[in-house]
């Protein structure tokens, strides 16, 4: 199954570098990520790709491989060099060694616990110590230290994205408030959390809102937006945020790189054009973290 696995990444590494459609099972990833790199006069000088058999079975005369992949990509543009990471679960399917299907699993969804998005911005207690300065260096070394693995410290979501945006920002200095209603503010304790630490879209709605403790201003473009702040992203453009990131780097043009959960990357381009999730439907909110 190794050998197997091993050749279906030699066969990517070539898709990716090159514009013919020679295999007969062709790797859409790879057409898409260069088209959105054509589109900022980009390239990819390089790229790698490694991973490792998550479950392995036999169904007939078929082998059948759930893996895990991680792709390094080498991005050129205007003579700067940067590195993007992803990382992506496939089930890949062989019949008498030869590849006949090989597709990403897709995430299910948020959990029906966390369905609820109504936030409650209750009055702030006089006592209640919620003023700070947020310190965007630490929330970035954190997204960056923690985009491909878990912080135990933390509790872990089968959709982590917005738990991983919580923690970076947390990290940062901002403060919880609202315990113990789960409608109410920003926080996580005790294995409890408010709808706005883990479901994107209730950060959004909070975000959007909030008066106190952890604050942002809506912007109008990504160029505007500074290291340790925050993008939403509404796939399917129907009103229902479902994926945040986090601004990590700036590319050669000055437009956001993010680190992000769920499907693991790191300093990836920000308008997420290559995605699985991506329709010409999405739209995008932008927020800049107030600093105090």
């Amino acid at each position: 199954m190794q050998e197997l696995l091993q050749d279906l990444f030699e066969q990517r590494v070539n898709q990716f570098v090159s514009n013919k459609r020679s295999h007969k099972l062709f790797f859409p990833k790879a057409e898409n990520k260069q088209a959105a790199l054509a589109k900022r006069a980009a390239e990819m000088v390089k790229v790698k790709v490694s991973g490792k058999i998550i479950e392995e079975s036999t169904e007939d005369d078929f082998q059948v491989i759930k893996y895990q992949a991680h792709y390094q990509y080498l991005i050129k543009q205007k003579g700067i060099l940067y590195m993007e990471e992803e990382m992506e679960a496939r089930l890949a399917k062989f019949y008498k060694g030869a590849l006949v299907m090989d597709e990403e699993i897709q995430c299910l969804g948020e959990q029906d616990l966390l369905h609820e998005t109504t936030i409650v911005d209750q009055t702030v207690e006089e006592d209640e110590r919620l003023s700070y300065q947020y310190d965007r260096l630490k929330a970035v070394q954190y997204a960056e230290r923690w985009w491909n693995s878990y912080n135990p410290a933390y509790k872990k979501f089968e959709v982590d994205c917005t738990n991983f945006i919580s923690q970076c920002l947390h990290t940062g200095g901002a403060p919880m408030r609202g315990y113990p209603n789960r409608g109410s503010g920003w926080w996580l304790q005790k294995n409890n959390w408010s709808y706005s630490w883990a479901v994107a879209h209730s950060l959004r709605l909070y975000l959007s809102n909030s008066k106190s403790g952890l604050r942002a201003k809506e912007l109008n473009s990504p160029e505007q937006l500074l290291l340790g702040d925050v993008i939403c992203y509404d796939f399917e453009g129907d009103g229902r945020f479902n994926h945040n990131t986090i601004v990590t780097g700036k590319d050669a043009n000055g437009m956001p790189l993010v680190n992000a959960h769920t499907y693991n990357s790191r300093m990836r381009y920000w308008a997420y054009e290559d995605s699985s999730a991506y329709t010409p439907r999405i739209k995008y909110k932008f927020y800049s973290i107030i600093e105090s």
